[in-house]
């Protein structure tokens, strides 16, 4: 990994989140001064207050406003002070569609807008590695922003990870209560290379000093070989010591409550955002969160960048024996 300059100045937006607090916790770790904008609540259910953030993440000063208000954003957040560069781990909880482009491409773009104004040089954007094939809302937002931030002039770094750790242990709770694993189709229809939270928060930080990931698009996965749905389940049956036990759900169960969903949602707004919901099921249960290879049209393992240490089997031990504190999925579960 390449060893960051101490002393940087940084502003992070989306602290609060999952990412977003292992990235603050490595910038401080290695010495940059991190200052965050936070709503009054934030977290899962917004549970959180900056208070208790100030206490997790001690190190690191809490400003309270609103990323999304340019005004709340200058006067709150920036304070007309001076960064060296700027993080965005700003994501939608749920995926719905105006949520979406609210949040991935308005308040990014507020974000931007202000970096430019106060003449911060680096923009780091945590993205996603499910844009490479957009059929989504969130997907379609997220891509608008990252060619906003590639045309605006700053220096850019724009992260696709693959799947995160948390994501992958929603059925943990069920496989100990004797449950069956949940797999869409045969288990064998999509793959990754899941990536630790804090390995994550050490390849954004990495982006300030190595000159190969500016004004670049970069997609990174963790260690170790791609994993299939079958093969997580298989993982979690031997370190839990029960048995084997799977449940098949059929893809296109979603494809068809999406579009009755979609259908009432002409005439009932509030269902859009359901159908949407249906729609995010069906992509993740038949897409790769891997380097999508556009001359072969299909997904390449090998290609897909690896880095960090952290295993999804280890991962699996420590949740198995300490339990899921702090992985919730919140507005992101699934099952």
């Amino acid at each position: 990994m390449a060893g960051a300059s101490p002393g940087r100045a940084v502003f992070v937006a989306g602290a609060s989140g999952y990412s977003g607090r292992a990235l603050v916790r490595e910038l401080c770790a290695r010495g940059h001064r991190v200052v965050c904008l936070v709503r009054p609540r934030s977290g899962v259910g917004g549970r959180d207050s900056p208070e208790d953030l100030a206490r997790a993440l001690p190190d690191a000063e809490f400003r309270v406003g609103d990323v999304s208000d340019p005004h709340s954003l200058r006067e709150d957040g920036f304070a007309g002070e001076s960064f060296d560069a700027v993080f965005s781990c700003l994501a939608t909880r749920g995926g719905g569609v105006r949520d979406a482009w609210t949040v991935e491409f308005e308040a990014n773009r507020v974000l931007l807008d202000a970096a430019l104004t106060a003449g911060v040089p680096h923009f780091v954007l945590l993205s996603a590695i499910c844009v490479q094939r957009p059929k989504l809302a969130f997907q379609r937002a997220k891509l608008t922003f990252e060619a906003l931030l590639a045309a605006s002039g700053l220096r850019y770094s724009i992260v696709r990870p693959t799947a995160f750790f948390k994501s992958l242990a929603g059925q943990l709770p069920r496989v100990l209560a004797g449950k069956p694993y949940l797999l869409f189709g045969n288990g064998e229809l999509t793959a990754c290379k899941p990536i630790s939270e804090r390995d994550l928060a050490c390849y954004l930080v990495d982006c300030l000093d190595d000159p190969m990931r500016h004004d670049a698009i970069l997609p990174v996965g963790g260690p170790g070989p791609a994993l299939t749905p079958r093969a997580m389940g298989e993982l979690l049956f031997r370190l839990s010591g029960r048995p084997p036990r799977y449940r098949s759900v059929p893809p296109g169960l979603f494809t068809a409550v999406g579009g009755v969903l979609g259908a009432l949602g002409r005439v009932v707004p509030s269902l859009v955002d359901k159908a949407e919901f249906a729609r995010i099921g069906h992509y993740y249960a038949t897409e790769s969160m891997l380097l999508w290879d556009e001359t072969r049209g299909a997904y390449d393992a090998a290609a897909t960048p690896s880095f960090g240490e952290d295993t999804l089997e280890a991962f699996y031990e420590q949740a198995l024996a300490k339990g899921l504190a702090g992985q919730e999925l919140g507005d992101h579960a699934l099952f």
